[in-house]
């Protein structure tokens, strides 16, 4: 193919469709590939991908293997959970987070390598090529994109090991004979998401072992745990008094949640190219995340700035989503975010219980907008006038008494 590529970046884990697509590369483009693969908390030893490309013929310095967890957690995840981010509710993005972290990695790489052009293995229906590619396009302008699952004809299982078979790429052995999970897995620090096969059917249950790194509430320890963290501007510094890095603490939480199964979720969303998909997700440690992070605002943040960072998340959600972290849009709403977390500090206590999370304390020495005197049930001596709330209460019923009235003149 005369496509005027002289190298591509490959993200690449090792796994059968990117080593297929590696050495369809080599094939079809005739260019140089250079392998890269993040390590993003996924639990998986990553030096077998190493060997496989050097099988392939990958030359040794064109293989790029980085750890990237302490970045994932710091840069993206924690300014991610300062919005207190959901999608349609429920998704706490796990996937949607990690791929403009791997875009804006295989663009470095690029530049260092000096290639023209990057590939992956996201499929034609999917978020991710959008995720990918939008994140590339941001920060490489003028890069080619080689997107593999929209070009070939290796569009079934079935094809890619008879691609495999045919050009002697090394290949699982379960893989082959079947024996692997019955669905898709995306696994990195902050969530696993499985979806396909036997998950498409939306009445389908899935059954308990499906579940990699939470125990079902069910089985979860009958002694409830209460833990405490400390916040310092809007981030997680500590838990029970222990200081640790940003990946040390989403790692640390995942294991809390984990055993007592918490973070669990079964649900269908709307996919940015247009269809419904369904997704199962595990993100304990996030889920401790998102409702301490609450916590701790609502006793140090100023209501209505609280009310608008409410308003505008439904927005960063879809931003993040739709692949557009490194828009303009996204970097000036992280601003407005980041800002408002100034006074975000102080302590959350959480109690974890066979699935859930209550919060049973929380304190901030320095920003605390909690009033006792005020809010007080009991005399206040005066702190608050209860007459004033007549006039307050009048004001804001003007409109509606001249509409009532109103109504009430037609219908004579």
């Amino acid at each position: 193919m005369a496509s005027g590529i002289k190298k591509v970046v490959l993200a690449y884990s090792g796994g059968l469709d990117t080593s297929v697509i590696l050495k369809w590369l080599q094939d079809v483009y005739q260019c140089e590939v250079v392998t890269f693969t993040a390590d993003i908390g996924q639990g998986e030893e990553l030096e077998p991908a190493r060997k496989k490309a050097l099988q392939l013929g990958i030359k040794k310095q064109n293989i790029f293997i980085e750890d990237l967890r302490e970045e994932f957690v710091r840069d993206f995840v924690f300014p991610m959970f300062r919005a207190n981010t959901v999608y349609e509710g429920e998704y706490l993005l796990g996937t949607s987070i990690a791929r403009p972290l791997i875009a804006k990695n295989m663009v470095e790489v690029a530049k260092k390598v000096g290639a023209d052009a990057i590939s992956h293995g996201a499929t034609g229906k999917g978020n991710d090529q959008v995720r990918f590619e939008l994140g590339a396009y941001a920060l490489m302008p003028n890069v080619k994109i080689i997107a593999p699952w929209r070009e070939w004809d290796l569009l079934s299982r079935e094809k890619l090991l008879a691609y495999a078979d045919k050009h002697g790429i090394p290949v699982d052995f379960k893989k082959r004979k079947g024996g692997g999970a019955p669905y898709s897995m995306d696994a990195n620090l902050l969530h696993i998401s499985y979806e396909g096969g036997i998950l498409e059917d939306p009445d389908f249950a899935p059954e308990d072992s499906m579940w990699r790194i939470t125990v079902s509430p069910e089985k979860a320890p009958n002694k409830p745990q209460v833990i405490e963290l400390e916040y310092k501007a809007g981030d997680i510094v500590a838990i029970d008094g222990k200081k640790y890095s940003p990946a040390e603490v989403l790692t640390k939480l995942n294991a809390l949640g984990g055993k007592h199964g918490i973070g669990r979720l079964d649900m269908v969303e709307n996919r940015y190219v247009g269809m419904k998909s369904r997704g199962c997700y595990e993100t304990p440690g996030g889920t401790i995340m998102l409702k301490a992070h609450r916590a701790m605002e609502s006793i140090t943040m100023d209501r209505e700035v609280l009310a608008l960072k409410d308003d505008l998340m439904p927005r960063y959600a879809r931003m993040i989503y739709n692949g557009y972290w490194f828009s303009p849009e996204r970097k000036l709403l992280q601003g407005l975010i980041d800002a408002s977390q100034a006074t975000v500090n102080g302590t959350v206590r959480l109690k974890l219980y066979k699935g859930t999370i209550m919060c049973v304390g929380r304190t901030s020495k320095s920003d605390s907008l909690f009033d006792a005197r005020i809010s007080t049930f009991d005399d206040d001596k005066g702190a608050y006038n209860q007459a004033d709330a007549g006039g307050f209460i009048k004001l804001n019923a003007l409109r509606m008494r001249i509409a009532a009235n109103r109504t009430k003149r037609q219908r004579r």
